[in-house]
């Protein structure tokens, strides 16, 4: 996947989880859960429907990786 495919789809799913969510509006190396005011089960639902739309199983513990667009950039793009 390339870099705006990766910014496109987690916005897409940011909005089916927070539709309130500005991803436009959050730096590359801000922490997503606190900038969009993510709580914990939102998040989790966010690394579950990451993975369900990129048919990708992504290991729980592999989440804290995808907190920042930077982490979630290099996670998706290996």
């Amino acid at each position: 996947m390339t870099d705006d495919e990766i910014r496109t789809l987690t916005a897409e799913v940011l909005a089916g989880i927070a539709p309130e969510a500005d991803l436009a509006t959050v730096g590359d190396d801000e922490d997503l859960r606190e900038a969009l005011d993510l709580d914990s089960m939102d998040f989790l639902n966010f690394v579950i429907a990451l993975g369900q739309r990129t048919g990708r199983a992504i290991p729980e513990a592999d989440a804290r990786r995808l907190v920042t667009m930077r982490g979630l950039l290099g996670y998706l793009s290996r």
